[in-house]
């Protein structure tokens, strides 16, 4: 069973967070190449939990445009 993942830990630098062993930055034992994964916070910023595949539908989707024009020749 894997460990719950942390949304908003305090201090997301000190931590790899490529699997489920959580290791301190600079000890990484998986091998998980030689640089710490970044939590998504880092990546994405604080907001990261707000967008993406399970997000709430926003409330001005109806007014995004439809799919782009076709080309025709």
């Amino acid at each position: 069973m894997s460990k719950k993942f942390p949304i908003m830990p305090a201090n997301p630098g000190r931590v790899c967070w490529g699997c489920d062993r959580y290791c301190p930055s600079d000890a990484l034992r998986c091998g998980n190449g030689s640089v710490a994964t970044p939590h998504p916070s880092e990546l994405f910023g604080e907001d990261w939990m707000s967008w993406g595949l399970d997000a709430a539908p926003a409330a001005d989707a109806a007014q995004l445009p439809g799919p782009p024009p076709t080309l025709t020749e």
